[in-house]
């Protein structure tokens, strides 16, 4: 009988918070391209107390960043002992690239956010991204 390969925690939880904090910026930038922007909460032309496309961009900004640092997370700890078949991991990883790809497609366009608010939301968006993923990857392994 074979024998079961074990990762270390950490690097399974450093994996995970990557895996999330670059999906949570890859639909930052998708959702900034379709007008849902963290941006909207700094203008102050707005007359709103908040933005609607600015609450749908936080919360799903952090969904997107907890579920990928769990789903992650929990792949990881399954994959390493061998039960994710190989059609499995190379559909994810598909997935993954296509994904990066038309954030990066989003990215190189030019933006509709002025140039600060931009930054502040990149920052925020990066912020809450590896926050939930840290969450999400840490109920994973400690679910696991």
């Amino acid at each position: 009988m074979a024998e079961t390969t074990y990762f270390p925690r950490r690097l399974i939880l450093a994996g995970a918070m990557i895996s999330g904090v670059l999906l949570a910026l890859a639909v930052h930038m998708l959702g900034a391209r379709y007008g849902l922007d963290l941006g909207g909460l700094w203008r102050s032309d707005i007359r709103e107390f908040m933005p609607a496309g600015a609450t749908i961009a936080w919360w799903l900004i952090a969904t997107v960043g907890f579920s990928g640092g769990y789903f992650t997370a929990t792949l990881m700890d399954s994959a390493v002992s061998g039960q994710i078949p190989q059609r499995m991991r190379q559909f994810l990883i598909a997935v993954g690239v296509l994904v990066l790809a038309g954030a990066g497609q989003a990215a190189s366009a030019p933006s509709p956010i002025p140039s600060i608010s931009g930054v502040l939301a990149g920052l925020a968006a990066l912020c809450l991204g590896a926050a939930m993923a840290f969450c999400g990857a840490y109920f994973a392994l400690r679910k696991a």
